[in-house]
């Protein structure tokens, strides 16, 4: 388990939102730092959630992980490592609307602690401070570790050979998008459906609730009669957020335009950056006509990049709504522009899955993040084989996970350097773990 010892330290987990009754107590100190038992049996009821095995060592495993991460922030402290304010609260607001979404939303989360966002919030603002000071603390320590090509190839070469990881198939993938564009009088017929709908809610005619069930085109809100719970400033569009905090409370906004279409929005209660209300969206009314011709201007241009009359590169920064980066399509979760086969965006792998490399897809409808909708044309632009690593065709890969051995080599050198200087004491109860010999304890 101790290659992955950076992944824990660097992940700003919070036990606490995957915490049981457990009859608590205190299990080891670094420094003035204690360490619970709670927290280490909540990280492992976490990572087993997470579908990792249990293991017969995973207490003393995760005992090692929290003394580090300890040892970090006690060294951090020495040594006058800052995170600030903001630098938490923007981590705390992340791992707030996380375990939100898992659990139904914010009132949801509310509900399960007994407790109002903010106190919440306010419960964990220490424990996420001390785990960024240990992730601060442990880049300065590895935060310059390279690689030299002969330590990759070394690195290589010591993998016994039925442990070489199999490389699965990858794509780079770039894309022509086009949305039809939006006149004046199709912006103006949709304000006015909305101003419509907002003279019935106020004459009584219909609820704001059944007008946001029949008629709004949000689908995560309109279920629950538009209401879309407790939500931070910056979770939604600027234009939203402007609205949310100047309009009275209870009270109906005028009609508003977002990326996304026309808005409006009712806020019942506000706390702090925070805000809980409904709104209804209706989204710009887009011809069948107007579709059939973009797809016929979609073929148009793609006939001409195949005719070699345009290029692939300048029919995208001609035409294309999306151009930046040369129109290559990057995975989001990685930040990579190769995607594995396995784990593509299903909506990709249809568009190129019979495509050889250098080839175009037909024009394929499209409805991006925002709900809005068009053509793209996907070209394959490279894909590689399925295959055993190797240096010539995986160095990058092989080079992060040589640089990674000598991070953790290095954090094992500074924890048994720096433990040497530092007050610790281990509960009886993990005398018997395997890795406890570096801590250099006497029970």
């Amino acid at each position: 388990m101790k290659k992955t010892t950076l992944i824990i330290l660097l992940n700003i987990t919070v036990q606490l939102f995957y915490s049981q009754e457990i009859i608590d107590k205190v299990v080891a100190i670094v420094g003035e730092n204690p360490i619970l038992y709670s927290e280490i049996q909540g990280q492992k009821l976490q990572l087993l959630q997470q579908g990792m095995d249990a293991d017969a060592d995973m207490d003393c495993y995760l005992m090692d992980e929290f003394m580090i991460q300890q040892l970090l922030i006690h060294q951090a402290e020495i040594d006058s490592i800052e995170v600030t304010e903001d630098m938490v609260k923007v981590e705390l607001n992340q791992r707030i609307q996380y375990f939100s979404a898992q659990v139904g939303g914010t009132e949801a989360l509310e509900e399960f602690y007994g407790k109002s966002i903010e106190e919440i919030k306010e419960e964990f603002f220490g424990q996420i401070e001390d785990k960024m000071k240990a992730q601060k603390m442990q880049q300065e320590i590895t935060g310059n570790i390279l690689a030299s090509p002969k330590e990759v190839q070394s690195f290589f070469n010591s993998i016994p050979i039925d442990s070489i990881p199999f490389i699965n198939s990858k794509v780079k993938i770039s894309e022509l998008v086009m949305a039809p564009k939006i006149n004046y009088n199709q912006k103006n017929n949709t304000k006015n459906k909305l101003q419509n709908i907002k003279r019935r809610i106020l004459s009584n005619e219909i609820s704001f609730s059944v007008a946001a069930e029949f008629y709004s085109d949000d689908p995560g809100s309109k279920t629950n009669g538009g209401n879309f719970g407790w939500v931070d400033r910056g979770d939604f569009v600027p234009e939203f957020d402007a609205i949310a905090y100047t309009i009275p409370l209870n009270t109906i906004s005028n009609v508003f335009e977002s990326p996304f279409g026309f808005h409006i929005l009712k806020i019942e209660k506000r706390r702090g950056e925070q805000y809980y209300g409904s709104h209804i969206l209706i989204k710009n009314e887009i011809s069948e006509n107007a579709l059939a011709e973009l797809k016929q201007k979609c073929d148009s241009i793609l006939n001409e990049v195949k005719n070699e009359s345009i290029s692939w590169e300048n029919a995208i920064s001609q035409n294309s709504t999306n151009p930046s980066d040369g129109g290559v399509i990057f995975n989001q979760s990685t930040g990579d522009m190769y995607w594995d086969m396995k784990n593509i965006d299903k909506s990709l792998f249809v568009g190129i899955n019979t495509l050889e490399i250098g080839q175009y897809s037909e024009p394929l409808y499209y409805e991006d993040e925002k709900g809005n909708i068009g053509y793209r044309v996907l070209k394959l632009d490279d894909q590689t084989k399925p295959h055993l690593a190797n240096l010539n065709d995986d160095y990058g890969f092989i080079q992060k996970y040589a640089i990674n051995e000598k991070q953790i080599n290095e954090m094992d050198k500074w924890v048994a350097k720096t433990a040497k200087n530092t007050y610790i004491k281990i509960e009886d109860l993990y005398k018997g773990c395997p890795n406890i010999s570096k801590w250099n304890i006497k029970f």
